[in-house]
């Protein structure tokens, strides 16, 4: 009887050695169903078979066993030669002696048969030959126990494999969720995976024009080419892989949500750092990965729509605050240089008469009061088009000439109407000297805040226009008498001294009798128009009362007043048709009087006027 080895005593080629843990590897979960191993499949029991031959073999060199002198073949059980030893004699009469192979592990009468070859009729052959299948017998039985152990052993890898998996996937979709940041979520996948596979390369394209510092992230290319991986798994929405010429794998798995695939995650491993197991998990990962970054998106997208509504209401309420165009134009150009970090910002608004744009605010001194062709520049083509433009790089792509953007050397420009209902009544540039500085974010923020600093122009102007007309005799266009009232009050608040001219025409219920009340208004109306013209811009004048007219002037005293008011009395009576004259009264005041009041400037006016018309009219007296 040959000597049983120890497991470890094994001297197994390695080819047989390789066949039997290729099965172990491929089929742990077939042979371990049920906590039963049945070796009844031929492969295994082929491969079984060749392992006890090969340690028997061995152990009979050993001992050098009178059995090697003969030629042995080994059969399988269908008959068919499994290994021999020996060379074929050239004898004629050759015996034959055979020996059955059994074990206690498989349900066939026998798994082989032993034959011998032998010329010289050796009695002692058949029993040596027996015993050697008996030996067979054994090692096939402790083969096939050893074999037990090590799949069990290999099952527990896999299952302590598997758990740590799943302890980790847990772990990795925990933190993942735990994020609320768009690049704390990518981070966090990189960083998990990477140390679950420190020898990886791993890589994660994405779809989204998304800037990060993290070399890993990089923009997807859709090449469409047969070799394209990351493309073929963005399209289908399935984990894709492929073999290198180096023993390494690559797999290129979808990172999805549940309303689209944001990414491709990419990782490079060896071979044999990857199972079927950790693809399922990895799948998992990256589908968690991605439900995850498309909960950061959309917090990060209501933050942001949250901060813009609460800038659009503040904004609004501080433009509200103001109903002076002027202060409009202003706090609007200060807020959008805020809110863009941009280098330059211009209001344009459209004149009256809709033929140019005059710039009423800006942060360039060179552009202040500039005026434009409603054709010329970026502000043209809004104004034509009435829809905004983002311009990246001025100076490569020059689609119009504009000196606002040569003058400040800007390159990045996003610009909008500024709409009152349906019509373009200003334009909004803002400016920077950077190139590709402007986001589509920006874009269409500036297309909303445009519309609120529409509607603070529109509100602005309509109560300017509310204003004039509250102050503003409809008839003579000058401004009317309490308005007069309060500039007067206003001014000796402040001013040293100033002087009032009372302006009546004479006989002017004549005019009326005579030619109608028609020609009376229009009467007005010219004796109206000599006073604007005799005056200066910073001068009030006011329609005091029917046919009587009255001009403050401001830090003026009665001798330049008196100037003042006759050449007024004297441009009236060549002006008029039918022609009429005029009569004044004028008084003064200044800080050295000891009671200054509106009511006593008018009164000693009013007392001039009335000594002007007892002389005779047609003449100018001071109070």
């Amino acid at each position: 009887m040959l000597r049983m080895k120890s497991f470890n005593d094994m001297n197994v080629s390695d080819p047989d050695r390789s066949s039997l843990d290729l099965l172990i590897a491929q089929e742990p979960d077939l042979w371990l169903q049920q906590r039963n191993f049945h070796a009844d499949e031929g492969e295994t029991v082929q491969a079984i078979l060749m392992e006890a031959w090969h340690r028997w073999q061995s152990q009979a060199l050993t001992f050098s066993s009178p059995l090697l002198r003969h030629r042995l073949k080994l059969l399988n059980s269908q008959g068919g030669l499994a290994a021999e030893w020996g060379l074929a004699s050239s004898q004629t009469d050759i015996e034959t002696v055979e020996a059955q192979v059994y074990s206690s592990k498989s349900k066939q009468t026998n798994i082989a048969r032993l034959v011998l070859e032998t010329a010289d009729n050796d009695a002692s052959v058949l029993p040596l030959l027996q015993s050697a299948a008996q030996t067979l017998s054994e090692m096939y039985d402790h083969t096939f126990d050893l074999m037990t152990v090590r799949l069990m052993m290999k099952r527990q890898q896999l299952s302590d494999k598997e758990a740590r998996g799943r302890d980790d996937l847990f772990q990795a979709a925990k933190r993942l969720h735990d994020q609320n940041d768009v690049r704390s979520v990518l981070r966090v996948l990189l960083d998990d995976i990477e140390h679950m596979y420190p020898r990886a390369d791993v890589n994660l394209y994405l779809s989204q024009d998304f800037v990060n510092g993290d070399k890993r992230v990089k923009p997807l290319q859709l090449r469409h080419s047969d070799d394209d991986l990351t493309a073929d798994a963005f399209l289908s929405g399935k984990p894709v892989s492929a073999a290198d010429g180096e023993g390494q794998m690559i797999w290129a798995i979808p990172m999805q949500g549940k309303q689209a695939v944001y990414g491709v995650l990419s990782l490079k491993l060896q071979r044999e750092e990857w199972d079927e197991f950790e693809l399922n998990s990895m799948v998992m990962l990256a589908d968690t990965a991605g439900s995850a970054f498309e909960n950061a998106k959309l917090f990060e997208q209501s933050n942001l729509l949250i901060g813009e509504l609460q800038l659009i209401n503040e904004l609004t309420k501080r433009l509200n605050q103001s109903l002076r165009l002027n202060e409009v134009f202003e706090f609007a150009m200060t807020e959008l240089l805020h809110i863009f970090k941009a280098d330059y910002c211009n209001l344009l608004q459209l004149n009256a008469d809709g033929s140019h744009f005059q710039i009423v605010s800006s942060n360039v001194p060179a552009a202040a009061n500039e005026t434009y062709s409603t054709t010329y520049g970026f502000s043209g083509v809004v104004y034509a088009t009435r829809e905004p433009l983002i311009i990246s790089d001025y100076w490569s792509t020059r689609v119009v000439e504009s000196k606002l953007m040569d003058v400040t050397r800007s390159r990045s420009l996003i610009a909008t109407p500024v709409m009152a209902g349906t019509s373009v009544v200003g334009v909004i540039m803002v400016s920077h000297q950077s190139p590709n500085y402007f986001s589509y974010d920006n874009y269409k923020l500036l297309q909303l805040l445009s519309t609120h600093i529409g509607l603070a122009i529109s509100n602005a102007s309509l109560h300017a226009e509310v204003r004039r007309m509250v102050i503003t005799d409809n008839l003579t266009g000058l401004h009317a008498r309490h308005y007069l009232n309060e500039q007067i009050q206003s001014r000796q608040r402040k001013d040293r001294c100033g002087s009032l001219v009372l302006v009546d025409i004479d006989h002017f219920k004549r005019v009326n009798d005579t030619y109608g009340h028609l020609i009376g208004d229009s009467i007005l109306v010219i004796v109206s128009d000599v006073i604007r013209s005799c005056i200066r811009d910073t001068d009030i004048a006011a329609r005091w009362g029917g046919e009587e007219l009255a001009v403050y002037l401001p830090q003026i005293r009665s001798e330049q007043a008196f100037r003042i008011a006759e050449r007024i009395r004297g441009t009236v009576e060549t002006q008029t048709n039918p022609p009429v004259t005029v009569s004044c009264g004028i008084s003064e005041w200044s800080f050295e009087e000891d009671k200054i009041s509106v009511e006593s400037l008018f009164y000693r006016a009013d007392m001039a006027l009335y000594e002007a018309k007892k002389n005779g009219r047609n003449r100018i007296c001071v109070g």
